[in-house]
């Protein structure tokens, strides 16, 4: 794939050599007669203002990766920060570097030409606690517009009591609009061997921390993840699960961007 911003560059070498031979040729035709060397003035003129116009035909109609690289270069920062709060179910445990769904949340957010970084900040077998503890530094270092918080997981899977696990929700969620960012809470659920009271309980507290804090809400980060698109451990989504995982967030989250 070419870099962003490429076709600007390719137009930049274009007029530049395009330039070099006008130069040569209007220095040849020096040995012309006045009238004749006018008219090729005029036409070498013309095709440079036509070159021009190219250029900036070409410069509006970058794609959305290209366009936000050149505002970048431009001095002109992201409308939005989206700061992800995770564990290894946004932080690619088991996966390639860039193909997990936080990776893949970018490129649709370039795709659908929002102004916006995602910064991912999980960490695999975090805790909520863990994530309260480090919230304040990321909030200070990256000033985010939205934060995600796909914690709660690990509490679970640990039998950590869930009364602890959502006062640490609700704790960052208080944080991160406290720093002026929008609060969106993304549920999971832990294998059925823990008890069907556990994961019902586990579950009602996403809803509850995203209701009592005003935080927008997906229930369940892997709903529609097919069995089989699991890795050995029965946790941890494959690649070719993870855009199933987006596709449950972007409905949820592509509102707090407006």
């Amino acid at each position: 794939n070419e870099p962003p911003g490429s076709d600007t560059h390719f137009v930049i070498r274009s007029t530049a050599m395009m330039g070099s031979d006008m130069n040569t040729s209007l220095r040849r035709s020096t040995t012309m007669d006045p009238a004749r060397r006018r008219w090729f003035q005029t036409l070498f003129h013309c095709t440079a203002l036509m070159c021009l116009a190219s250029a900036a035909s070409a410069a509006q109609s970058q794609t959305p990766v290209a366009a936000l690289a050149h505002a970048a270069q431009a001095g002109k920062p992201p409308r939005h920060t989206v700061l992800v709060v995770g564990d290894s179910l946004s932080a690619e445990y088991g996966l390639k570097r860039g193909s997990g769904w936080v990776a893949l949340l970018e490129q649709r957010l370039f795709k659908e030409q929002v102004s916006a970084r995602v910064i991912n900040a999980s960490i695999s077998g975090d805790t909520t606690s863990g994530g309260l503890s480090r919230l304040p530094a990321l909030l200070k270092q990256h000033r985010p517009t939205l934060v995600v918080l796909e914690l709660g997981g690990n509490d679970g899977l640990r039998g950590l009591p869930l009364v602890d696990a959502q006062r640490n929700l609700a704790q960052m969620a208080q944080a991160a609009k406290s720093a002026g960012a929008r609060v969106l809470v993304v549920g999971v659920q832990i294998p059925p061997n823990y008890g069907r009271r556990y994961n019902d309980e586990l579950a009602e507290m996403f809803v509850s921390v995203a209701r009592t804090e005003g935080a927008a809400l997906v229930p369940f980060l892997m709903k529609d993840v097919p069995d089989e698109q699991y890795q050995a451990d029965r946790i941890h989504p494959m690649e070719v699960g993870h855009p199933t995982m987006l596709a449950n967030v972007w409905p949820a989250l592509k509102p707090l961007l407006r």
